[in-house]
């Protein structure tokens, strides 16, 4: 395989279907680099993961991801289950594209993509980042069990074509639902907490939903993950905090609890769901998370 070979992997479904739509552009720009592109578009969901898994089993060193958080959360656990020595580029055709802000990776795609192609040309890697797990899996953003869980799943029945905004009529409809408080009993680095909560958040990037600064302190080099864990709210509180927490001014709100952290053990007592850089996960009662620090090569 040639030094500059890379595998690029492309997810149909993201940005609700659109990025098939730039498919052609993105070879372009990295061939015109004068990378040799050996092109993959997923089938379903998990298929990425398995994916790029198979790709390193085989030699592959460098992988590309167009598409959103999703997408890069099966390319990083794929890449973490192989052991992690492979550098990963991302171009960033979501919805939310919270990891690639994180990162500092342009939201428009196209100058993204030229931007990565150099580096690759160039044999540059950007920078190394922490990555998070929770349980067997990894985060490379954040992990959310509550309301933001349900959100998410939510937001997936929204068709309408209004991009990283879906998860507004989302937090509606969540709420029209109900807003469902679990009792959970959280232990991390000297801190305890029991009792009802509507959100345990953990961050290892500061955005989530596309639009929402949950955690702005947040930083994957720094070695550590943010833990936000939200009293039980009631739906005007909710619609209340929303422009703060859009603008990352909700941390000194009362009902707010932040702590940083390296390790956290969350116990439920009936089994919920969790959901990691916006995929939802099976429900669970017992939630070990720890970072994982200088872990991924980005290209």
């Amino acid at each position: 395989m040639k030094a500059n070979t890379v595998h690029l992997l492309l997810n149909p479904t993201a940005n609700r279907g659109r990025a098939t739509l730039r498919q052609t552009r993105i070879i372009e720009l990295l061939k015109n680099s004068g990378i040799e592109v050996i092109l993959y578009v997923s089938e379903s969901r998990g298929d990425l993961e398995a994916s790029v898994l198979r790709y390193i089993e085989h030699g592959a060193t460098k992988v590309i991801v167009a598409g959103g958080d999703g997408s890069i959360h099966e390319a990083v656990n794929g890449i973490m289950q192989s052991g992690g020595n492979v550098a990963l580029g991302i171009i960033p055709i979501g919805t939310g594209n919270d990891f690639a802000k994180s990162v500092d990776i342009p939201l428009d795609w196209e100058y993204a993509t030229r931007q990565l192609a150099s580096r690759i040309a160039g044999g540059k890697i950007q920078k190394t980042i922490d990555i998070g797990r929770l349980n067997n899996r990894f985060f490379a953003n954040g992990a959310g069990i509550g309301f933001d869980a349900k959100t998410t799943y939510v937001a997936e029945s929204i068709l309408l074509p209004i991009g990283r905004f879906v998860y507004l009529p989302a937090i509606l409809k969540t709420m029209i639902g109900g807003i469902v408080s679990p009792n959970l009993k959280i232990q991390s680095d000297g801190f305890s907490w029991k009792g009802p909560v509507t959100l345990a958040s953990i961050s290892n990037g500061p955005w989530v939903g596309g639009i929402f600064h949950i955690a702005p302190m947040a930083n994957n080099t720094d070695g550590r993950l943010e833990l936000l864990i939200t009293k039980p709210l009631t739906r005007r509180r909710i619609l209340s905090l929303l422009p703060k927490l859009m603008n990352g001014k909700h941390i000194e709100e009362p009902e707010v609890t932040h702590k940083s952290i390296t390790h956290l053990l969350i116990r439920a007592e009936t089994p919920i769901p969790a959901q990691l850089d916006g995929e939802i996960q099976a429900p669970q009662t017992n939630f070990e998370i720890e970072i994982m620090p200088n872990v991924l090569k980005l290209f």
